[in-house]
């Protein structure tokens, strides 16, 4: 089954101008063309749209992404230096994760704070920051 533009646009939440963008960039280097030139979209597409998004999604750059596209076309002579960028991928993803677990305990501390102020409020009791 093959899919338009507007209907991969639809499936990913990504906009025409996105999709033309990635494949211009070489990130869906084999989106099929009509006699017309129109653009037909293959669920083996679908799935690189899937992780392509889910890798901009966790940090990686377009360029980074564009690499392991690269490496993928290559073939199997390229799956350890592809593990490898997935795994330091990873670590830094994890990384994020801790950081971003950081702001939420603070934001977490705060909302603690600001419900207790408003109970004191409400009591009529004084608390400080």
């Amino acid at each position: 089954m093959s899919y338009s533009i507007k209907q991969v646009s639809e499936k990913t939440n990504l906009l025409p101008h996105v999709l033309r963008y990635y494949e211009n960039e070489g990130l869906l280097p084999s989106v099929a063309r009509s006699r017309s030139g129109i653009r037909r979209y293959s669920e083996d597409d679908l799935e690189w749209l899937s992780l392509i998004c889910c890798l901009k999604n966790t940090g990686m750059s377009i360029k980074q992404i564009k690499n392991f596209v690269e490496l993928s076309v290559e073939g199997d002579t390229t799956l350890q230096q592809r593990r490898e960028l997935l795994q330091e991928h990873k670590k830094n993803v994890e990384a994020q994760i801790l950081e971003m677990q950081k702001h939420l305990k603070k934001v977490i501390h705060k909302i603690e704070y600001f419900s207790k102020k408003v109970q004191s409020q409400e009591s009529g009791i004084k608390l400080h920051e």
